[in-house]
């Protein structure tokens, strides 16, 4: 992975880039395809809405993350 300040700027740069705000992008991974694997979670983002694969990895990354703090505070 890179940095916490690489990926925060991914992340506060996806909105600008594709027109759409992150809670839409975080939501579209949910409910998308059962992929297991992060990587195949990123190609389905890049194919299926043609965004570039740095942009597909920091918000595979961040859904990972918010879903994993949401196991721990239950």
């Amino acid at each position: 992975m890179y940095s916490t300040e690489t990926h925060q700027n991914l992340l506060s740069r996806i909105p600008a880039v594709t027109g759409r705000p992150l809670g839409d992008w975080l939501k579209a991974v949910d409910e998308g395809p059962s992929l297991t694997r992060c990587e195949e979670k990123i190609a389905w983002l890049s194919r299926e809405y043609g965004i570039s694969y740095g942009y597909a990895k920091a918000l595979v990354h961040e859904h990972g993350l918010r879903r994993a703090a949401a196991r721990m505070s239950m």
